[in-house]
């Protein structure tokens, strides 16, 4: 894919090219800094499309981070759609030929190939029955996409090495190689459909509580060739006001939004791109939520973290976001916490009680990552992924339902959350290896013990003390006490679970 990476080069080399005459051209008072910032948004935006699929999902990715972008720029990356114009169906006619042999014609009753349902850089969908008479979508990978993606990752991981070395200052807040890497994980379905099958029949069972939402069923999946249900309905965008009940309106909105709380902090798998054209909505049928090629993953610690952080944005404490924000990560030698906890308790009384209608509460939060990164506190590079899915739900909920408080919606789900966590952490599972954590930490804590009992009675013990702390080394002992206070919760926890567990199976053996 040599050729590939000349072009990818030659794009920036261009956009770079025409920088430098934006520059000029200020310098001799030939623009404006408006004006100029406008052409570079565009010109942005523009090599961002023309680049194809991957690209345009970092440029989505970067709209949900201002710390790292000015916001003309955002502004213009919002517009970022992998929607292009259709191609005549000759070369996916080889891509399902190869995935399901020469007479994949027999599997369905009709399928027109003449008119895409949607055109995008990887993929195009088709209207198809089958042969029993079931409504389904079609959706073929282009020839080569594994192959274009993939060479565009290996570039982009030399570019962030590249940035690395020669911005070390930058890189200490902002991991941009650890940020790459979440975002090609999360984007591995979209190459394999499998995948993607795979991530719809694990979001059917975790939608399968909530009356209002549905996800499409999977009929057939091949790497290159997904076959599934017919979605009812259109796209969220395009449901009038007095299509749906205010009654049915305000339900679908309540279940979309609960449906990705439970994703981020009980399930820990959610949809990446909620974005208003993957969700539609049949009046009197609730949602279905489509695409599930971009997801993302949240291991049980930052889960339980993040949790802890909406709750405090709807307790209007900016102190604590502050606190846990920056737990999420971890401060520079030169982050400044005390400017940031003043950041903070100025600006989240602005968005605990806000409604959709009053304010952007997805990019509200992801501009937390201003502030974080201006203080120099660097934090878990999942938020870039869970920031751009979390504006994606809201930009959706806003086209049927502005009127939703989103944070009273969290305070509502609060009580099942937190009750589905503590039925987790009680689990026979979690007892059994918390145990194993304490067996293993018990070995090094009695030769611990034994040396300090040694030194003592040897007249060898020396107790030291520091004064004049320097705030960066306090702040990084207070969290390290923090962490150990809540390992010592869990595990006293978990060690009474384990004694109860094997309490009971001792009388069930008796």
């Amino acid at each position: 894919m040599r050729g590939r990476g000349r072009y990818v080069v030659g794009r920036m080399g261009r956009l770079a090219f025409r920088e430098v005459r934006r520059e000029l051209a200020l310098r001799r008072g030939r623009t404006t800094h408006a004006m100029a910032g406008y052409e570079r948004a565009q010109a942005v935006r523009q090599v961002l499309e023309d680049l194809g699929p991957f690209w345009i999902k970092i440029g989505q990715i970067l709209s949900t981070r201002p710390d790292i972008v000015p916001q003309a720029v955002i502004d213009e990356l919002e517009q970022l759609h992998d929607r292009i114009t259709p191609e005549p169906f000759a070369p996916f006619e080889t891509v399902i030929e190869g995935d399901l042999g020469p007479d994949w014609r027999d599997r369905f009753a009709d399928i027109d190939t003449s008119r895409p349902l949607g055109a995008a850089s990887l993929a195009q969908t088709y209207r198809a029955t089958m042969a029993d008479e079931t409504p389904a979508v079609v959706k073929i990978q282009r020839p080569m996409t594994r192959e274009v993606v993939t060479a565009d990752m290996g570039l982009l991981r030399r570019l962030a090495r590249t940035v690395t070395r020669h911005a070390p200052r930058f890189s200490a807040v902002v991991d941009i190689e650890a940020m790459l890497g979440v975002i090609f994980d999360a984007m591995e379905p979209e190459l394999d459909f499998t995948l993607e099958a795979a991530n719809m029949e694990r979001a059917r069972t975790c939608a399968a509580e909530f009356e209002h939402l549905s996800i499409p069923d999977v009929i057939l999946a091949t790497e290159h060739v997904l076959i599934q249900s017919l979605a009812p309905g259109r796209s969220i965008r395009d449901i009038k006001p007095d299509e749906c009940t205010d009654e049915e309106r305000t339900a679908i909105g309540e279940d979309l939004l609960a449906f990705m709380y439970k994703g981020f902090f009980t399930d820990r798998f959610f949809h990446a791109d909620p974005h208003p054209g993957n969700i539609f909505v049949e009046p009197g049928q609730g949602a279905t939520i489509i695409d599930w090629g971009m997801t993302g993953r949240l291991d049980r610690s930052l889960s339980s973290t993040l949790l802890l952080l909406f709750f405090q944005l709807a307790n209007n404490d900016g102190t604590a976001v502050a606190r846990t924000w920056t737990s999420l990560g971890h401060p520079t030698p030169w982050a400044q916490p005390t400017a940031f906890a003043d950041d903070m308790a100025n600006f989240v009384p602005k968005i605990a009680t806000a409604s959709l209608d009053e304010l952007n509460f997805g990019v509200s939060l992801t501009a937390i990552l201003q502030h974080s990164t201006k203080r120099g506190i660097r934090v878990n590079p999942a938020i870039a992924i869970l920031g751009k899915a979390f504006a994606n739900i809201e930009g959706s909920l806003r086209c049927l339902c502005p009127e939703l408080v989103i944070t009273q919606i969290l305070q509502d789900e609060i009580q099942e959350i937190i009750f589905t966590l503590a039925h987790e952490l009680m689990s026979e599972k979690q007892a059994a290896c918390t145990a194993l954590e304490i067996m293993h930490a018990a070995p090094t804590g009695i030769r611990k013990l034994q040396g300090l009992l040694d030194s003592l009675t040897s007249n060898e013990f020396t107790l030291r003390i520091t004064e004049n702390k320097d705030p960066q080394t306090l702040l990084a002992e207070q969290a390290a006490a923090r962490s150990r206070n809540r390992r010592r919760a869990l595990l006293a926890a978990a060690a009474y679970t384990l004694w109860k567990l094997t309490d009971n199976h001792r009388r069930r053996r008796c």
